[in-house]
């Protein structure tokens, strides 16, 4: 039996990736394993529990670049988290231990690097975490989503694998016309699918809200809230469809979340995705092929989302819009270059796929056995 720990913060950025890599391990009908995973609670837990993934919960202590008073408190809590993960990696002692980065990974890492486990990390952002930073000089192995991530780590331990996505999530099986059929669209029209990201972006909700009137009358639009904005955007949404004609209103489909087969048929029906700029939502959007207009979030740690953006830009399967120029006339002038210039949709949805790597869940898998079985 292999014994795997998983370590990582409580984002779904760092969450999904695993949960790819899980359903990989679970695939593997000739190997046994016990699955651990370590770090904080989070809104996640029971997709781990559906896996038969052990949970052990260890608090976050989060590292910032800038001065914050809660520098110092995270500072003291520290110690008092290593003892903690010492004493749980303990009691598990894995064979391997993965992790995705993030608050709480760090003591996980160090204990494991204390009973000489082996370490393999992944870096899903083109600019890697402080976390993974530090964790690095530990790991036997680093895998990263993007080129441009290579130069940060030791090369003799560092390789573009791309972003683990579910396999199940990626599944084919239908077109865009049923997809769009699902929604109860047109299939003669284009659809916008607006998506912010597992926690749901204020910002692109009300962005959509505000500017139906720009977008209902010549597309069809999805737009995904985020369950946390999910009330205030449910009002917004009744109280702006009130000035519509029936045909429009059946043109706008809202939701706070999407669960994984509902957000394929989202993806698949999307003539162009509007979407922030983190990895798992860039990949996805390769995964599908889909066409894509990327709003970096503003402020991100180090800037990541903007690098992910013009990273994945460069290749041709997406337009980077910044907070300055997020206005309906821009986004609407190029959505309409997307889908209306000849061959331009089709050309960015070929770059799309060709920059996916939908094999990642798999290669990731295939080296923390490998890791195990030559600890």
């Amino acid at each position: 039996m292999i014994k795997v720990l998983f370590a990582g913060g409580g984002s779904g950025g760092h969450v999904y990736p695993i949960l790819a890599v899980l359903d990989e391990l679970a695939a593997m009908r000739d190997e046994d394993f016990k699955l651990y995973y370590l770090g904080p609670k989070s809104p996640y837990d029971d997709e781990f529990r559906e896996r038969d993934v052990a949970l052990r919960y260890l608090a976050s202590a989060k590292m910032r670049r800038y001065f914050s008073a809660l520098n110092f408190l995270d500072a003291v809590k520290f110690p008092f988290l290593l003892l903690r993960a010492l004493a749980l990696v303990f009691r598990i002692m894995p064979d391997v231990v993965f992790s995705k980065g993030g608050p709480g990974a760090l003591p996980v890492i160090v204990a494991a690097r204390f009973y000489l486990i082996p370490v393999i990390i992944h870096e899903s952002d083109s600019v890697p975490g402080l976390t993974n930073r530090l964790s690095a000089r530990f790991a036997k192995r680093i895998g990263v989503s993007f080129e441009e991530t290579l130069q940060f780590f030791p090369k003799e331990k560092a390789a573009l694998v791309g972003n683990p996505v579910r396999s199940t999530f990626l599944a084919e099986g239908f077109s865009r016309e049923h997809a769009k059929q699902h929604f109860g669209f047109d299939e003669a029209v284009a659809a916008l699918l607006f998506i912010g990201g597992s926690q749901g972006a204020a910002e692109i909700n009300n962005f959509v809200l505000e500017n139906l009137g720009e977008f209902l009358p010549k597309y069809q639009v999805i737009h995904v809230t985020g369950e946390g904005n999910f009330t205030e955007s449910d009002q917004l949404a009744k109280f702006s469809l009130k000035d519509f004609g029936e045909d429009e209103k059946r043109r706008y489909r809202w939701y706070s979340y999407l669960d994984m087969a509902e957000l394929r048929f989202a993806y698949v029906a999307a003539d162009v995705v509007v979407s922030r700029a983190g990895s798992g939502s860039i990949f996805e959007i390769a995964a599908f092929g889909r066409a894509s207009i990327l709003v970096p979030l503003e402020g991100a740690a180090q800037d990541h989302q903007k690098k992910n953006a013009y990273a994945y830009a460069k290749t041709g399967a997406a337009v980077v819009v910044e907070r300055d120029n997020f206005t309906p006339h821009i986004v609407e002038l190029k959505a309409r270059d997307i889908i209306s210039t000849p061959g331009a949709r089709e050309k960015m949805e070929s770059a799309a796929r060709a920059f996916a790597r939908p094999n990642a869940a798999r290669v990731v898998a295939e080296e923390i056995v490998r890791i195990a079985r030559r600890k």
